[in-house]
């Protein structure tokens, strides 16, 4: 059951972050490891993709998994309370980013989505880098 007030619970969810996170950095830290050059947060393109490789016209988000609603042991479980509201969130998170993604493959941009519980493995993350950003 959720203790936190109103008040608490808005104070509490004002400190999250959507640029700068800790799955983000990881990503940045692991392509620029990796030798890729990139720009962050094109506004001009759909969904400000967190990573942009212009040459490549290929893009990157790193997704919380909460907020996206992955449904992996990160995420945890859905709010107790307003359970309604969450799920409406959810649902608009994930038409949203549907709707970005097809909005930049339009484009002829590739996309690929990067996890929040898929940046805690650096092994893994390079090889999906490495696949994506080399792949035509």
């Amino acid at each position: 059951m959720d203790h936190l007030t109103p008040s608490e619970r808005s104070a509490l969810m004002s400190k999250i972050r959507g640029k700068d996170t800790g799955p983000e950095l990881a990503v940045r830290r692991m392509a620029h490891s990796l030798g890729f050059r990139f720009r962050l947060h094109v506004r001009n393109l759909p969904g400000s993709p967190d990573l942009v490789f212009p040459a490549r016209r290929k893009v990157i988000f790193v997704h919380g998994c909460f907020w996206h609603d992955h449904g992996c042991s990160v995420a945890g479980n859905h709010p107790v309370t307003r359970r309604e509201y969450w799920q409406e969130k959810f649902d608009r998170n994930r038409r949203r980013d549907k709707r970005v993604r097809a909005s930049l493959r339009q484009l002829g941009w590739q996309v690929l989505v990067v996890w929040e519980c898929q940046s805690k493995n650096a092994a893994k993350l390079s090889r999906t880098l490495i696949r994506f950003l080399l792949s035509n």
